[in-house]
């Protein structure tokens, strides 16, 4: 009886209405997709104009693909692309690799151990999410210089790593809570040590939530700008953004080689991206369901 007044109840104009909420609801998710997408391709085609064209129309498409722009990134004798791309992937790598070990460690003892000081603890950790990163800039400097760290791009990833590991600790703690204890408990029936237990068992059943720490904290540390103008003053040692920004001049620029350069330093950005794509995706879901 119920699931028929439901169909008599459910009227053309009931139907007309969640048609109508169904096409306003996708029209603006497509102006939202739409508004996010153009500035990609505005770069892309602007790339392919020289400056008198794009200063005479910004928005219009080039009237001939001219390559003239990727031709002088790349033969620059002031600035190396390559290079800074270089550096900014050792950064990176160096930063995750740290990131994730400590995130997980961290996050593991916090969710899994019991002890006083626990969620004082997690909170101090918490904390350093809510502290902006610009208000360090001097103090950070200043320890660096007394203890010779600038100019490295070592250096460089300790500041990353600091700011990168409360947002891996809170998630890998969320998710260490929905890991159930009798599977360590049977890893100790077994005779497995607590370190096997951890980087043998615990580890891979967190490989999800950790993919996407490392994908977040990746993208985070590839366009970090602040640190490096401040901890790298030799050209050698810029990494990408800092060399992107070596291209805008004092009085002009020219904003399609900037774009061309941008595009450029993209490229290995996104290609990481699409290859651990599906990774990314399951470790948000994972995390919003252990969490």
């Amino acid at each position: 009886m119920a699931e028929l007044t439901a169909v008599k109840n459910n009227t053309p104009l009931d139907n007309a209405k969640r048609s109508a909420v169904s096409i306003i609801a996708n029209a603006v998710i497509i102006l939202f997709s739409i508004s996010c997408l153009f500035p990609v391709i505005w770069m892309l085609y602007s790339s392919f104009k020289e400056q008198k064209e794009f200063n005479n129309n910004v928005i219009s498409l080039p009237k001939s693909l001219y390559l003239g722009n990727y031709a002088n990134v790349i033969g620059r004798q002031d600035a190396n692309l390559f290079r800074a791309i270089g550096n900014s992937f050792w950064t990176t790598l160096i930063a995750i690799l740290f990131i994730v070990l400590f995130g997980f460690i961290t996050g593991y003892i916090l969710g899994r151990t019991k002890f006083k000081l626990n969620r004082i603890v997690y909170s101090m950790f918490l904390l350093g999410m809510l502290i902006p990163i610009h208000s360090l800039m001097v103090p950070v400097y200043v320890l660096f210089r007394r203890f010779n760290l600038t100019d490295s791009l070592n250096g460089l990833a300790v500041p990353y790593i600091a700011f990168g590991l409360p947002i891996a600790i809170f998630l890998v703690e969320s998710y260490i809570k929905g890991i159930p204890v009798s599977i360590e408990e049977a890893a100790s029936i077994d005779g497995a040590s607590f370190h096997r237990t951890l980087f043998t068992i615990i580890m891979p059943m967190c490989r999800p939530i950790l993919s996407a720490v490392a994908v977040i904290q990746t993208f985070s540390t590839w366009n970090e700008f602040s640190f490096a103008l401040v901890l790298i003053s030799n050209a050698k040692k810029r990494t990408v953004p800092l060399e992107i920004a070596m291209l805008k001049g004092q009085y002009s620029s020219n904003y399609p080689q900037i774009f061309a350069t941008m595009l450029l330093a993209m490229v290995p950005a996104i290609v990481f991206y699409f290859v651990f794509r599906r990774q990314v995706m399951k470790g948000m879901v994972a995390g919003a369901v252990k969490g």
